[in-house]
């Protein structure tokens, strides 16, 4: 007799028609962390002018330096980097755009991958479980992977330095201790290391980690105000008047020159030593123009000041360069002709390649022709004693090493003259005169900045505002500098970039470490790869 098989249950049944639940993918979450990371960029920027919470750069980086943190692998915690990076560049620059369009997140990605470093150091040293060797490690590492990254993109080539982490505090000149010392630069590695003491001090589980972390964040923050207080504001070496004029967004060339004649005009009878004129304040040729020569000899005669103009103008050999002019009653004393110009706003890198920017930005129509040298003008104060000017051209003001020179040179105050009308409701305006002050306490050199159309501000020696005229505001800003004596010079003016220097050769021991470890490793076989508890 047969026997019937019963058919199988339903929950013992390999073919069960009900349909399985799929797994989420792992690659939806991978990406919201690279999403988080690209916001987590923009949160810094907030610290820089014109939001100007300068307060909050010193946890800025917190938010995105635990995502590099939690990453799952150093590889990904190098791409959650790279995208932090591109958030960063995207925000703080997004004023290019009307300048460069499309060009923008192209930059943005590129400077971004300079991030990827902080990224994987960040995920390798910084790691759960946080042990307090791999926390002294990261204090000091982390800090000098994130200069190296900054002076890599700050390479004239590459465009140059903005937005540099220790910028956001140009309105502290007690923190501006620190750039006196080693540059803007070591105001950078300052605050990036505070924030890699915050992170460890929230995310280590055992109190020596976060004790090592307060035994360096904490000289850390005091280093700055320390350094301030041991370099007095210059006592007793002069001082001079210097009138800044503003003719405000006058389009026409012919206008605008005619505006800062006249705001100069008013400036008869008053005890002035130098006035300076904005970037562009005549698109004249002077050395073959005589009407607008004639009208600034008539202006420094009246006056009794000599007048630095900014000459924007087609030259005898064809080509458009930006000068500043310094004219006496006498005629042209001297020219310095801009050497590093603003890619795209001024020159189109391989332009064959990428010229069709132009017609769909503001970028430059032509190349300007740049100088071949960097020199102080020759001025002199009302009663003919020598004033040497370090005169610098607008995007000039963001390089370091630019202001260095000429304080070695002899220069006795910086002088910046500025355009920004393109970007006039931005924060550009805001974020380039906030570099004058940095200049000023790095160099140990009052600095002004001249704007046709604002911020023209002036500040001390130590990098403290004196006096400033907003993008809202017209006329002859005049304002009394407090020189210092001739000769002194601040520490960064003696060692130069020696802190950045110092970041790289960190930055390329700490990689020599990662490869050999890893080449042990590969030597000794996979029963020695340690785990993650150990390392």
């Amino acid at each position: 007799m047969s026997r019937r098989i019963a058919p199988a249950s339903p929950a013992l049944s390999t073919t069960s028609t009900t349909p399985i639940e799929k797994r989420q993918p792992r690659v939806p979450h991978r990406y919201r962390a690279r999403l988080g990371a690209l916001a987590a960029g923009a949160v810094p920027v907030v610290a820089f002018p014109a939001p100007g919470q300068a307060w909050l750069a010193w946890v800025a980086l917190v938010p995105g330096l635990l995502l590099l943190q939690r990453a799952p692998s150093g590889r990904e915690a190098a791409v959650r980097g790279w995208w932090f990076g591109a958030g960063f560049i995207l925000t703080a620059m997004y004023w290019l755009v009307p300048s460069i369009g499309p060009a923008l997140p192209v930059l943005a990605v590129l400077f971004g991958a300079l991030q990827a470093v902080v990224g994987y150091a960040v995920h390798r040293l910084l790691h759960p479980p946080l042990t307090t060797r791999r926390a002294l490690l990261a204090l000091l590492v982390v800090p000098a992977v994130w200069v190296a990254a900054e002076y890599a993109r700050s390479w004239h080539a590459l465009g140059g330095p903005w937005a540099l982490l220790g910028a956001t505090q140009w309105q502290h000149p007690a923190i501006l201790g620190l750039a006196a010392a080693g540059g803007i630069w070591l105001v950078s590695a300052a605050v990036a290391a505070v924030n890699t003491g915050v992170l460890i001090a929230l995310t280590a589980v055992h109190w020596r980690p976060r004790a090592a972390a307060a035994l360096v964040t904490v000289p850390v923050l005091a280093a700055g105000p320390l350094l301030f207080s041991l370099n007095p504001a210059p006592v007793g070496a002069g001082a001079v008047t210097v009138a800044l004029v503003q003719p405000g967004v006058v389009e026409d060339p012919q206008a605008r020159f005619e505006a800062s004649t006249r705001d100069t005009a008013a400036l008869v009878g008053q005890p002035v030593d130098l006035v300076v004129w904005g970037e562009s304040s005549t698109t004249a040729d002077l050395d073959r123009d005589p009407s607008a020569l004639d009208e600034l000899r008539r202006l420094a005669a009246t006056t009794g000041a000599e007048v630095m103009a900014g000459e924007d103008a087609r030259k005898a050999d064809g080509r458009i360069s930006k000068d500043a002019v310094l004219v006496s009653p006498a005629g042209v004393v001297d020219r310095y002709r801009k050497i590093r110009l603003v890619p795209f706003g001024e020159y189109i890198p391989l332009r064959p390649v990428l010229g069709w920017i132009a017609g769909v930005s503001r970028a430059a129509g032509e190349n300007r022709a740049p100088g071949t040298a960097f020199h102080v003008l020759p001025a002199a104060d009302r009663s003919g004693r020598p004033l040497p000017v370090g005169a610098l051209i607008c995007f000039e003001s963001a390089f370091p090493d630019m202001a260095r020179s000429a304080a070695r040179d002899g220069a006795r105050v910086l002088v910046y003259q500025s355009s920004t009308s393109t970007f006039q409701h931005t924060w550009a305006p805001e974020q380039h005169v906030s570099l004058a002050a940095i200049r000023a306490a790095e160099t140990g050199r009052p600095a002004v900045q001249a704007s046709l159309t604002g911020v023209s501000a002036a500040f001390d020696a130590q990098g403290r505002e004196l006096a400033r005229l907003g993008t809202d505001g017209t006329g002859a800003l005049t304002v009394r500098l407090p020189l210092a004596a001739p000769g002194t010079v601040t520490w960064y003016d003696r060692i130069g970039d020696v802190v950045p220097m110092a970041a790289l050769l960190v930055t390329a021991g700490a990689a020599v470490s990662v490869w050999r470890s890893r080449a042990a490793r590969r030597a000794a076989g996979p029963e020695t790869q340690p785990s993650a508890a150990s390392r």
